[in-house]
C-alpha cells in the first residue's frame, strides 16, 4: 500500500461508512413507512410485506457470492457497482408506480446493498494496518448504529410530512457522495486472474439460503411444523449438503472450507451469530412488553428502545481502541460478560418495572454489543489473508443477517409457545394475561443466557489456547 493511500485511509473509511449508514437507515425506516404504502396503494399486508422481504432475501442470498467475486475481480469495482445499484434502486423505488414494481425494485436495491454490506469491512481491513483496524471498524460500526437509531424516526417524519416515497429518495444524495468518494479514494486491488467462478456452487448456495430464509420468515405465521415450512427446511439442508460436498472437490470454490480450520474465524462467526440472534429477538419482543404490559405509547417505546443502539454508538469505537491496544479476545470477553449480565437482569422484568428499572437492565445489553461487536469483527477480518477478505466480509455479514432473521423467528416463537403452555385457553400470546406474557419473556431470556454463556466459553477457550501456544513457542526458543 503506498503512502498516498495511507494518508487518505480515513476518507476511505468515510466512503464505506456512508454505505453502511444509508443501508441501515433504509432497512429500519421502510418498516415505519409500510402503513403509508398500504394506504397509498390500497394493498393488503400479506402483499406489501414483500417490500421488506424482497430486500432482505436479495441482500442475504448474495452476500457470500459477492464476497467471492470481489476476491476474484477486485473490491473497488464491485463496491462502486454496489453503490450505483443501491442508489439507482433507491431513486426508482421512490417513483415506483405500483406495488409489484416496488417489490421488484426493492430486490434490486437489496442486491446493491449486498455489495455494500459484504465489502465494507474487507476494504477497511485491506486499507488499515492491524494496529488501527479495531479503531476503524469501531467507528464504522458506530456510524452504522447511528443509522439504526435515526431510521425509524426519520422514516416516520418523512412518511407523515411528505410521502413514503421520500423514505427512498432521501438516500440518493448520500449515495452519490459515497460513490464519488469511493471512486476517488478506494485503491484498486490486483485480483487473482487465474481462478474460475463456481456457478454451480453459487446456485446451490443461493437456493439453500433462500429456502432457509423463506422457512424462517413464513414459519412465524404458518408455524414451523407446517408441511410447507418443513419442506423448505429440508430443501435447505439437502442443498447445503450437496453444496458442501461439491465445494470440497472444486478447485476454486465459492467458500474455501479450509478457512473454517482457523479457530479465530470460526469462533468469531459462531459468537457473532449467537449475539445477533439474541439482540434481534430482544428488540423484536420488547415493544410488545413495553406496550402491552407497561402501557407506554409508541413514541415512548421508540425512545426506550433507543438505549441499546445509543450505547453501541458510544462503546463501539472505545472497544476498537482497546482491542488495538490489548488484543481483540480480552475485549470480546468483556463484551460477552456484559451481555450475560444484561440478559440475567432482563429476566427480572415484571409488570411493575419502572422506566429506570428497564433502562438499567437493557443498558448492559447495549454496552455489551458495542464492546463485543467491534473486536469480534476485527478478529474475524484479521484472521484471514487479504486474498480472502471479501469472502470473510461476506460470511460476517451473512451471519449477522441470518442471526437477526433467526432471532426474530426462533425467539419470537419460543415466547409465544411458552405463553401458550401456561395458558388454559388457546389464545394469541399478545392477548394473553400480562403475567403470562412476562413469564414467557423470562423463559426467552433464560434461553438467551444459555446461548451467551456458550459463546463466552468459546472465546475464553480460544484466548487460553493462544496463551498456551505462545508459552510453548517461548519455551521452544529457550
Amino acid at each position: 500500500m503506498n503512502e498516498t493511500t495511507e494518508s487518505k485511509r480515513w476518507l476511505i473509511l468515510l466512503a464505506t461508512s456512508i454505505g453502511g449508514f444509508i443501508g441501515s437507515i433504509m432497512f429500519t425506516s421502510v418498516n415505519v413507512a409500510i402503513p403509508s404504502m398500504m394506504s397509498a396503494f390500497g394493498a393488503e399486508f400479506n402483499v406489501i410485506q414483500w417490500v421488506v422481504l424482497s430486500y432482505l432475501l436479495a441482500t442475504c442470498t448474495f452476500l457470500p457470492i459477492v464476497g467471492r467475486l470481489a476476491d476474484m475481480l477486485g473490491k473497488k469495482s464491485l463496491y462502486i457497482s454496489g453503490y450505483f445499484i443501491f442508489t439507482l434502486g433507491s431513486l426508482l423505488c421512490g417513483i415506483a408506480p405500483n406495488v409489484p414494481t416496488l417489490i421488484a425494485l426493492r430486490a434490486v436495491q437489496g442486491f446493491g446493498a449486498a455489495f455494500l454490506t459484504a465489502l465494507a469491512l474487507a476494504i477497511i481491513t485491506d486499507v488499515f494496518p492491524a494496529k488501527e483496524r479495531g479503531k476503524a471498524i469501531g467507528l464504522s460500526g458506530s456510524i452504522l448504529s447511528v443509522g439504526v437509531v435515526m431510521g425509524p424516526t426519520l422514516g416516520g417524519i418523512l412518511a407523515d410530512a411528505l410521502s413514503w416515497r421520500w423514505v427512498f429518495l432521501i438516500a440518493f444524495i448520500p449515495g452519490v457522495l459515497g460513490m464519488v468518494l469511493g471512486l476517488r479514494y478506494i485503491p484498486k486491488y490486483q485480483p487473482k486472474t487465474d481462478q474460475r467462478f463456481d456457478y454451480v456452487g453459487a446456485s446451490l448456495l443461493f437456493l439453500s439460503l433462500l429456502s432457509l430464509l423463506l422457512a424462517l420468515t413464513f414459519g412465524q405465521d404458518l408455524g414451523f411444523l407446517h408441511p410447507f415450512i418443513i419442506t423448505l427446511f429440508l430443501v435447505s439442508v439437502v442443498v447445503a449438503s450437496i453444496f458442501l460436498r461439491l465445494e470440497r472437490r472444486t478447485p476454486d470454490p465459492i467458500i474455501n472450507l479450509a478457512l473454517f480450520k482457523n479457530k479465530q474465524l470460526s469462533i468469531g462467526l459462531i459468537t457473532g451469530f449467537i449475539t445477533f440472534i439474541s439482540i434481534s429477538g430482544t428488540i423484536f419482543l420488547m415493544p410488545f412488553y413495553l406496550t402491552n404490559v407497561l402501557g407506554y405509547s409508541a413514541r415512548n417505546v421508540g425512545l426506550l428502545m433507543s438505549i441499546a443502539p445509543i450505547a453501541l454508538v458510544i462503546f463501539a469505537p472505545m472497544a476498537g481502541f482497546f482491542a488495538d491496544r490489548f488484543g481483540e479476545r480480552p475485549v470480546t470477553i468483556v463484551g460477552m460478560l456484559s451481555l450475560l449480565i444484561g440478559y440475567f437482569l432482563m429476566a427480572g422484568l415484571s409488570e411493575e418495572t419502572t422506566v429506570m428499572g428497564y433502562l438499567l437492565r437493557f443498558l448492559p445489553v447495549g454496552i455489551g454489543m458495542g464492546i463485543f461487536q467491534t473486536p469480534n469483527n476485527s478478529a474475524i477480518m484479521g484472521s484471514v489473508d487479504k486474498t480472502f477478505s471479501g469472502v470473510a466480509g461476506g460470511l460476517l455479514a451473512l451471519t449477522r443477517t441470518l442471526g437477526s432473521t433467526a432471532g426474530i423467528a426462533v425467539l419470537g416463537t419460543l415466547w409465544a409457545v411458552r405463553v401458550a403452555a401456561r395458558s388454559a385457553d388457546s389464545i394469541e400470546a399478545t392477548k394473553a394475561p400480562l403475567d403470562l406474557q412476562v413469564l414467557g419473556l423470562h423463559d426467552m431470556f433464560h434461553g438467551i443466557q444459555l446461548f451467551i454463556f456458550i459463546g463466552l466459553v468459546l472465546v475464553v477457550w480460544d484466548l487460553l489456547s493462544r496463551y498456551r501456544l505462545r508459552a510453548k513457542m517461548v519455551n521452544a526458543t529457550d
